[in-house]
């Protein structure tokens, strides 16, 4: 088949140079929306050329030293039948002409070559190979539609929806190859709700499709009957029972080919045995109720629903209050440590009583809602937000990412907050000694002076000082002087040396300096420039 706006490939092949040089420039090749891609003087170098540039047409002398033109052809249409042969002969070579057509060639030309006769013939050529071209793409759309329509009867059947009359309509697409014993493998990519999120609609169906590839292939070699994608992120395969005692090992055969060729990570459930359309529902909950498995794994893996009971479908799930104590004490008390190892015992709780998965996750949320309450109520949250939380938790496949993403969350808020308590007290001895400062710029005040008012050693006072400030003692001593000076420069006429010691400077000359170094101006500038 060739894709829209390619031309026919053609190859030429003739021992003798004068033929194919001919065959070259009497043929409008481009006209005709064909192309020569190759010329051979024989047939070895010819089988050699085809198989290399795979030309949809071959124009061929019948007779060649070594291997010959029909020789040349079974070999080709051995491979692939769909090639055209044309051959060129002789008057006495009529017998070789007639056991070519027989052989399958197209059409056969006498030689000396008839330009218009052998164009004519490249024509009908070419209208062979466009209408077997439609009659592929058409085998093909019906092919497609067919299996669409299967899929479509196998999900609506997986739903619980067998009753719908039409579907009655679509039963000769089964066939019969579910009347004998079957289970099912559903296949999850893990995370697939982050990842939804994280692609592009293009980046999704590009992906989506390259697993299904994969595992279209790798179904059919490995005795699949069926494979289809259910929901999002997951494909459903049928297996014939006989490969019941395989499950484990086509499973990991899957997940491996999955990861090599997407590097994306998944699980797989297997149900126990069923029979007929009217069970594949069955089956499915019996493959995702294996699959349930995952949320107590630590990793992807293969999981296998065995017969019995669902488990914790007999017990009632009862809620953790002794652990919601000590959750919710450990944080009216910020106490991490205590915290962390609480979300461990709630980890070791949830998979002793080994609850449905729906139960599990259920109790993940209280927890996490009663926990956030808790902060409200002490009023230190900030941007946090329980909405963003829950969604992520509920994005979650398995219990050990649940709890780590609690551990994260609330252990990095409790730090935040503790640090919080640390930094509120700093910021009032800080603030206190601004105010110091502020009332006493005028004096002789030292460094030692303001770090005793703030029971600090000098050392921690300035660390402290000038994280919460941005500057050291002295520069801010000295822009607090500064100000004033300005302040009394704009709007007195208090004399310049006697503006010295009203902010702190017994020496005149000296406050001068410290004024323009700051200000960029004397003092006496600055009050004659009226800024």
């Amino acid at each position: 088949m060739v894709a829209h706006g390619e031309k026919y490939r053609v190859i030429l092949v003739d021992d003798e140079p004068v033929i194919l040089r001919s065959l070259r420039v009497a043929v409008p090749w481009e006209e005709l929306g064909l192309e020569i891609v190759g010329e051979a003087r024989g047939g070895e170098a010819a089988l050699e050329l085809i198989r290399e540039l795979s030309p949809h047409m071959v124009i061929s002398d019948i007779r060649m030293p070594g291997m010959d033109g029909i020789t040349l052809m079974k070999e080709v249409l051995a491979e692939n039948a769909n090639r055209l042969f044309i051959f060129v002969s002789g008057y006495g070579e009529f017998e070789y002409a007639r056991e070519a057509l027989r052989e399958g060639a197209f059409d056969y030309l006498l030689k000396p070559i008839d330009h218009d006769e052998l164009i004519e013939m490249i024509k009908r050529a070419k209208k062979t190979l466009e209408k077997r071209a439609e009659n592929d793409k058409l085998l093909h759309s019906v092919q497609v539609l067919s299996m669409l329509a299967r899929e479509r009867m196998f999900a609506e059947f997986i739903e619980g929806n067998q009753s719908q009359s039409h579907l009655q309509h679509m039963r000769w697409l089964e066939n019969s190859e579910l009347t004998q014993d079957y289970f099912m493998a559903v296949i999850q990519l893990d995370h697939f709700v982050k990842l939804n999120e994280q692609w592009s609609p293009e980046e999704r169906r590009l992906w989506l499709f390259a697993v299904r590839n994969i595992l279209g292939e790798w179904s059919v070699a490995h005795g699949a009957l069926t494979m289809f994608p259910f929901h999002g992120g997951e494909w459903v395969l049928l297996f014939p029972s006989a490969l019941t005692s395989q499950k484990e090992e086509l499973g990991s055969d899957a997940i491996r080919q999955i990861q090599l060729y997407t590097k994306l990570t998944c699980s797989v459930g297997f149900s126990q045995t069923a029979a007929g359309l009217e069970r594949l529902s069955e089956a499915y909950q019996s493959a995702t109720r294996a699959l349930y498995q995952r949320f107590y794994s630590d990793r992807a893996g293969v999981f296998i629903d065995q017969p019995g009971r669902e488990p914790g479908a007999d017990r009632e799930a009862k809620y953790p209050k002794h652990l919601e104590a000590v959750l919710l004490d450990s944080v009216r008390t910020l106490n991490r440590e205590r915290l962390l190892s609480a979300l461990d015992e709630t980890k070791q709780y949830l998979e002793q009583q080994a609850f449905s998965k729906e139960a599990a996750e259920r109790m993940m949320v209280e927890l996490t809602v009663v926990m956030f309450r808790q902060y409200e109520q002490m009023n230190l949250l900030s941007e946090w937000s329980l909405e963003g939380l829950l969604q992520e938790l509920q994005s979650l496949g398995t219990l050990s990412e649940m709890i780590g993403l609690l551990k994260t969350n609330f252990g990095r808020w409790i730090s935040e907050s503790r640090d919080s308590q640390i930094k509120d007290n700093v910021q009032n001895v800080i603030a206190k000694t601004q105010e110091y400062i502020l009332s006493n710029y005028h004096k002789d005040l030292s460094m030692e002076e303001v770090a005793e008012r703030a029971d600090l050693s000098i050392s921690h006072f300035c660390l402290l000082f000038k994280q919460v400030t941005g500057y050291t003692f002295l520069e801010y001593l000295t822009e607090c002087r500064i100000e004033k000076a300005k302040y009394i420069l704009k709007n007195s006429q208090v004399k310049v040396y006697q503006v010295a010691p009203m902010v702190g400077y017994q020496d005149p000359r000296y406050f001068t300096q410290v004024f323009k170094k700051v200000t960029g101006m004397t003092p006496t500038e600055y009050r004659e420039a009226g800024v």
